[in-house]
């Protein structure tokens, strides 16, 4: 137990160093939309258009998170005696 504990303390350290190691930088990454589907969009003669369901506005990510979140909870509550069976007893 006290191995997870320290190996789960080391990555949360990794990890905080690395954002805010990562947080100075100067420019900005552009995703792969930008950089290939545009790219090869643009060469199809085709033009970027607005997305069916803009995720980006509002509270709707929020909501995305809320739904998997309680699905997620529902499926371990389901199957809680799998995922955590009782331990035996010591003889």
């Amino acid at each position: 137990m006290k191995k997870v504990m320290l190996i789960c303390v080391v990555i949360a350290v990794v990890a905080l160093g690395l954002r805010f190691a990562l947080k100075d930088s100067r420019h900005e990454w552009s995703g792969v939309d930008e950089t290939v589907v545009e790219k090869y969009a643009k060469a199809a003669g085709r033009e970027a258009r607005a997305p069916f369901i803009p995720t980006d506005q509002g509270d709707l990510p929020l909501f995305f998170f809320l739904i998997a979140g309680a699905a997620g909870g529902f499926a371990a509550g389901y199957c809680f005696r799998e995922l955590f069976p009782p331990k035996a007893p010591k003889p």
